[in-house]
């Protein structure tokens, strides 16, 4: 990307979601980049991603990451498993000139680094596990055909979340028959494969014990990102006042009060994303 083409260093980064579960990913982006403006925008209208058709995902998410572009972000993530597994991510790279990013390649990235038996857990909606898409990633890694990779899907998971339920025995109890075929496979690794799921962490630690690593897509997403930004010279400067923005498609009351769960103080009033 040559100096003509490089978008303004103090344009927003924009972050889109189907839902609320991309919020995480906002979170961490705040706490690795404070300087850095946020356009977030969640598909609340045709929330959730998880029961469409590939190509109807990808449609949807094509249609958000335009309205992103358009209002000048500088670099878009795609904090959204789902679509990222249903190819948005491929599509939008093909179609923008600005960097986009998704949630499933730096988890799987990290994840292959930092096990040390091979044995990787992921836990994530039945459509990511059904999409295979966190195995396939893994074994296009350099060594990855080496390592092993056993799948959870945890539906019940998102719902507890956003109703503020990520603690106490009833999770606890869920989280044990969900991770029960995982520490069976004797897995060392766990990607959190939904970006719901670093809500859960403390829960999700206390079952499996110090022992297994816990990998949060959100985490490494804004890791990567901090590292793309700073390569294209798109980082804002550190005497940046940020300024964010959060989008719903659908009504934007609920989200507003689930956002606050995920954000809490940080979170402006919702507004309506045609």
């Amino acid at each position: 990307m040559d100096a003509s083409q490089r978008p303004d260093r103090r344009a927003p980064i924009g972050i889109l979601d189907s839902g609320v579960g991309g919020l995480t990913v906002v979170r961490a982006v705040m706490d690795l980049l404070p300087q850095e403006s946020i356009r977030y925008v969640g598909d609340t209208a045709n929330a959730p991603y998880g029961p469409l058709p590939d190509e109807q995902i990808r449609r949807l998410t094509g249609s958000v990451i335009e309205s992103l572009v358009l209002a000048g972000c500088k670099a878009i993530v795609i904090a959204c498993n789902t679509a990222a597994a249903a190819g948005a991510h491929a599509q939008a790279v093909a179609q923008y000139r600005v960097p986009v990013l998704e949630v499933i390649t730096p988890a799987a990235r990290t994840a292959a680094r930092v096990t040390r038996s091979g044995r990787i857990g992921v836990i994530a909606t039945v459509a990511t596990v059904d999409s295979g898409a966190y195995p396939r990633t893994v074994a296009a890694l350099p060594g990855g055909d080496e390592l092993h990779v056993v799948q959870q899907a945890c539906p019940s998971f998102v719902d507890f979340v956003e109703r503020g339920l990520t603690s106490g025995r009833q999770v606890t109890g869920l989280a044990q028959a969900y991770l029960d075929p995982l520490q069976r496979a004797e897995i060392d690794t766990l990607i959190l494969g939904c970006t719901h799921y670093p809500l859960l962490v403390d829960v999700l630690q206390q079952v499996l014990g110090p022992q297994v690593t816990l990998v949060s897509s959100a985490l490494e997403t804004a890791i990567d990102l901090a590292a793309a930004l700073s390569d294209l010279d798109l980082l804002s400067p550190p005497d940046a006042v940020p300024e964010h923005e959060f989008l719903a498609t659908g009504a934007p009351g609920p989200f507003t009060a689930l956002a606050r769960r995920f954000l809490g103080s940080d979170v402006v009033p919702i507004g309506s994303q045609p």
